[in-house]
This record gives C-alpha cells, sequence and structure tokens, in this order.
C-alpha cells in the first residue's frame, strides 16, 4: 500500500539512503550520519520506526537539472 498520499513515509532500508557510503579502507557500509547521544540512545534501543533523516539517494538528480 502506497502511504505517500497520506503523508507518511513508508520505512526505508539503509542501502538506498544517501547517508550510507562505502568506507575503501576498511571495506565496509556505515551510515556517515552523526547523531547526538539521545538518538543514537533511541535508535539503539529500538524506539524508532525508521530513521528520521533518511534521504533517498538519486544519482540522476543534477542530470534531470541539466536537461
Amino acid at each position: 500500500m502506497d502511504f505517500s498520499k497520506y503523508g507518511k513515509k513508508h520505512a526505508a532500508s539503509c542501502e538506498t539512503c544517501e547517508f550510507y557510503t562505502y568506507d575503501e579502507y576498511t571495506d565496509t557500509y556505515s551510515c556517515n550520519l552523526s547523531l547526538d547521544e539521545d538518538e543514537m540512545t533511541d535508535f539503539l534501543g529500538g524506539h524508532t520506526k525508521g530513521c528520521p533523516y533518511y534521504r533517498f539517494y538519486d544519482e540522476y538528480t543534477s542530470v534531470r537539472k541539466q536537461i
């Protein structure tokens, strides 16, 4: 069901997030967003349903602006 018309965001995976980056040195993926202590406690404790900072990564956004 598409909840976008109701103003609700659906749960998103980290793999499609703008802040999820690859580190060549450690050969791992990680979130590149710095959370404060309260936000990290809520996130690790499972008190949040999803990441409030999730942004869909679309590598073609700049190309669309040029057209």
